[in-house]
């Protein structure tokens, strides 16, 4: 259908569960969905924290607000939360899979130096947590004929350095391709969103260190980190939400399957 009028998501009545919703990234698309008429309900490990940003989140955006605890490395603990969301809700419409731990934390290591374990980690939480979600909540989308899943993964997919991103970001867009192929069909898009370094509640500290560490100020470390973003700055979790609540949306059926670069643009290389 041709449009002609101002760009509505169509969000406002959708229920979406947002994993890794306490804070960062994942709290911040919480807060996109909510203030696009979305029922939200947050999941994450920490009880209270969860709890807290629900509250905060439905008192600053007037919309229904749930805070889940789970860990998401466990299937158990993944299917008792959505059946807590779809009870409370009545379903879920949208599920994002933004639970992981940022590239950037955790110790620098080497290719040669990577430990089994490392990898095995960050696969078990990030592929495999993700994979868990998608599995829990698909069924009822498939029953309503329609659903949207974004997986929240990271630029890392597309560069080298530390074998654990690359890695567990690589696979969670191939995941988000196999998932695609076989929901799409059925009304349930799926779709991997790759932000790059993003503003969030840690970048403070993070570019405090950086100044540190070159004898800079901290102006001058901040740039540095952006130095490779086209936009000339790092880019807001506000910003990379934009796009996920975006994707989220029924305007977003175009799109299935596909990596979306949510990182300001990287300077040099071409991606098509």
């Amino acid at each position: 259908m041709w449009f002609d009028g101002p760009m509505d998501l169509q969000l406002a009545g959708k229920r979406a569960l947002v994993t890794g919703g306490s804070r960062g990234i994942g709290l911040a698309i919480g807060r996109a969905l909510a203030r696009e008429g979305a029922t939200v309900a947050l999941l994450a490990r920490d009880e209270a924290a969860v709890a807290l940003a629900a509250e905060e989140l439905g008192a600053e955006t007037g919309a229904r607000t749930l805070g889940v605890s789970a860990d998401t490395g466990g299937d158990a603990d993944v299917r008792r939360a959505v059946d807590e969301v779809t009870a409370a809700f009545g379903g879920i419409d949208i599920a994002i899979n933004a639970a992981a731990r940022p590239a950037s934390s955790g110790p620098a290591m080497s290719a040669i130096g990577t430990t089994d374990d490392r990898v095995r980690e960050e696969l078990e939480v990030k592929l495999l947590g993700y994979l868990r979600v998608a599995r829990a909540v698909a069924p009822q989308m498939v029953d309503r004929g329609w659903g949207r899943i974004v997986n929240v993964s990271g630029l890392n997919a597309r560069r080298s350095g530390s074998v654990a991103g690359s890695v567990r970001n690589v696979a969670v867009a191939a995941l988000t391709k196999n998932l695609a192929d076989e929901l799409g069909p059925l009304g349930v898009n799926v779709t991997v969103v790759h932000p790059g370094l993003t503003r969030t509640e840690r970048t403070p500290a993070m570019v405090a260190a950086r100044a540190e560490q070159d004898g800079s100020t901290e102006e001058e470390a901040e740039a540095a980190l952006a130095a490779d973003v086209s936009i000339g700055r790092i880019v807001d979790a506000a910003e990379v939400a934009d796009v996920v609540a975006f994707l989220a949306s029924p305007r977003s059926v175009a799109i299935n399957g596909d990596a979306i670069a949510a990182g300001g643009g990287q300077t040099g290389p071409i991606f098509y």
